[in-house]
């Protein structure tokens, strides 16, 4: 998925975070600084990232001109200029906390993404971003996710079908879960919780197989099993620590909600001089 500043559901997000900060205007900036002044502002990364949301300076800022020297997957150290803009001071310094606000936050999930994409290198193992998202960014975190490295899962609800536990308790089980859903003409895929649903769903003929909360041991003995005849996606408990094992387990996908959920905004600054 390609950062693409132009999306309605960007667009909407950085509309509603300028009227939340913005509000009717900027009380300091119009109380010292001239209406007629200009000026410069350059953002500086703070510590190795991966860079993400940069190309949303053009409408977080408006500025009147954008040089960007990072865009969203490139890798920026210590001290590297990511962008600079120009235009009226006033409007520039509005802007500042929103634009930052976004490109730490989603640089910030992309740096992890890229940790996670990197764990696994050299396997065959994709990593999936999930749902686990900030109400009302999930189209901006989920572009983030992609700019590290990390393959999007589903968008929502409506556009893949993932049967979980629940689905199978409510349908009543496994084989009538799939039978409905596969109803739709559409690939599914099925969490399983034991070897003997496991059984069920490939019986079933679901196009993959969620293996939840399992050792890489079990999961390896699982994927024999599977033996291809489904592709097999891995979740719970996996973190950067143990991704590799359960990688090497010969896992297609690796799911993972911390992408999202537990990233931590990086550092970045944002100086502003006179013209």
């Amino acid at each position: 998925m390609k950062f693409d500043a132009l999306h309605p559901d960007v667009v909407r997000a950085i509309e509603n975070a300028l009227a939340e900060d913005v509000g009717p205007g900027d009380l300091t900036s119009v109380l010292t600084v001239d209406e007629n002044q200009r000026a410069v502002g350059r953002f500086f990364a703070r510590q190795p990232m991966v860079v993400a949301g940069s190309e949303l300076l053009e409408r977080t800022m408006q500025p009147d001109s954008v040089d960007l020297y990072k865009r969203s997957g490139d890798r920026a150290e210590t001290g590297d200029m990511i962008a600079q803009v120009t235009g009226p001071a006033r409007r520039l310094l509005e802007r500042e906390r929103v634009s930052l606000n976004f490109m730490q936050r989603l640089s910030g999930v992309a740096t992890l993404a890229r940790r996670y994409s990197d764990a696994v290198a050299g396997t065959r193992t994709r990593i999936l971003d999930t749902r686990k998202t900030t109400p009302g960014l999930r189209i901006l975190e989920k572009m983030a996710a992609a700019a590290g490295g990390v393959k999007n899962h589903r968008m929502g609800l409506y556009d893949a079908i993932l049967i979980k536990n629940n689905h199978v308790d409510l349908a009543g089980g496994v084989a009538k879960a799939v039978a409905r859903a596969k109803a739709s003409g559409l690939p599914v895929e099925i969490e399983v919780r034991d070897h003997a649903e496991l059984e069920e769903a490939l019986a079933q003929g679901v196009a993959r197989v969620l293996l939840d909360n399992m050792t890489p041991k079990q999961a390896a003995d699982e994927i024999r099993f599977i033996a291809g005849r489904a592709e097999v996606e891995l979740s719970g408990g996996i973190t950067l620590e143990n991704i590799r094992k359960y990688a090497e387990a010969g896992a297609d996908f690796i799911s993972s909600g911390a992408i999202t959920h537990s990233a931590q905004a990086v550092d970045i600054n944002f100086r502003v001089s006179p013209l």
